[in-house]
């Protein structure tokens, strides 16, 4: 059984659909991520499906527990962990965690071992009594998964948890993600684990195309909708063949020389260079016709493997009117 499970999720704002007939299925020991622009959808389906906001259509299903008619035995399943920082600034990081601890019925001698387990596990057990509003935002973040975890949850909804954290914190923080949902080992027993001890099922939205990659599977949202989903490598694979990188003398130039030419998609600059989506098949033509239109100039093109931002900003093009959701 699916530990999330949704099915023709809809929700409006007047005239406004912001959820779209969104279909998911996750697994425990599954990290889904969900990937879109600003006002995809993303964080109005997690509010969705943490019971936060009530769906005019569809049905959510957490655990087994319907979130409509079930709410509390629902979200008693779930850590979540919203785009804001929303703990108690004044508190300290031990008190923000023994909060919520008790605000879910844990007893003293339940709450007290399990949050200095978590603390360490998150590495914050030398910050415990430091303010929360004194907190870089990396830590705040890091405070923020701890207080999720504390019941000990089946399921985890981190909303785009690393925006504006630094490299090396997103890195860390990922790693805390993959351990919490693959039963690596911990510290201490069951950190990060259902009662049940099944693994730990995990939605997470995020705007990075790296962090995507990490995910075993992606979901990209565009319009309230889930247009394509699949393993990073599977959706990869449908630009294969498709993608030129191009380099030369100066991006303006390159424009001019690629402008018009037969079999060319989309033109992109990432960085000094142009990533060009061509025709299947019609690389070695286009590379051709580059190197007769830039004769002494100077010109690299080659074919390269696509990344997930190639799909993404190819799949962004699509016409609302006529999406389709790929599931590979």
């Amino acid at each position: 059984m699916s530990l999330i499970s949704v099915a023709h999720l809809k929700k409006t704002f007047g005239a406004t659909v912001a959820v779209d007939g969104v279909d998911l299925s996750i697994e425990a020991g599954e990290v889904y991520g969900l990937v879109g622009s600003d006002g995809a959808g993303k964080t109005t389906t997690l509010r969705l499906l943490v019971g936060a906001l009530k769906a005019d259509a569809g049905q959510v299903s957490i655990c087994g527990f319907d979130v409509h008619r079930q709410g509390e035995q629902a979200r008693a399943c779930i850590g979540y962990l919203s785009q804001r920082f929303s703990l108690y600034e004044d508190l300290s990081v031990l008190e923000n965690i023994r909060f919520f601890a008790e605000l879910r019925g844990m007893a003293r001698d339940d709450w007290l071992p399990r949050c200095m387990d978590i603390l360490e596990f998150v590495g914050l057990a030398d910050f415990r009594d430091r303010r929360a509003g004194q907190l870089s935002g990396g830590m705040r973040q890091k405070l923020g998964l701890a207080s999720a975890l504390v019941t000990r949850p089946n399921v985890l909804l981190l909303d785009e948890p690393t925006t504006g954290v630094d490299p090396v914190t997103r890195q860390d923080f990922w790693q805390l993600v993959v351990r919490i949902s693959s039963h690596a080992p911990r510290p201490a027993p069951n950190i990060g684990r259902g009662e049940d001890d099944r693994g730990v099922a995990v939605i997470i939205t995020t705007p990075y195309m790296d962090e995507a990659s990490r995910c075993g599977r992606v979901g990209f949202m565009r319009a309230g909708r889930i247009i394509a989903e699949g393993k990073p490598s599977e959706l990869r694979s449908t630009l294969a063949g498709q993608i030129l990188e191009v380099r030369g003398a100066s991006l303006p130039d390159l424009r001019r020389s690629v402008a018009g030419l037969e079999g060319v998609q989309d033109m992109r600059a990432f960085g000094d260079k142009l990533h060009l989506r061509v025709d299947p098949g019609n690389a070695a033509t286009i590379i051709r016709s580059l190197e007769e239109t830039c004769a002494g100039s100077p010109l690299e093109a080659r074919l390269i493997p696509p990344t997930l931002e190639d799909v993404f900003l190819t799949l962004s093009q699509g016409n609302g009117n006529t999406q389709k959701r790929v599931n590979l």
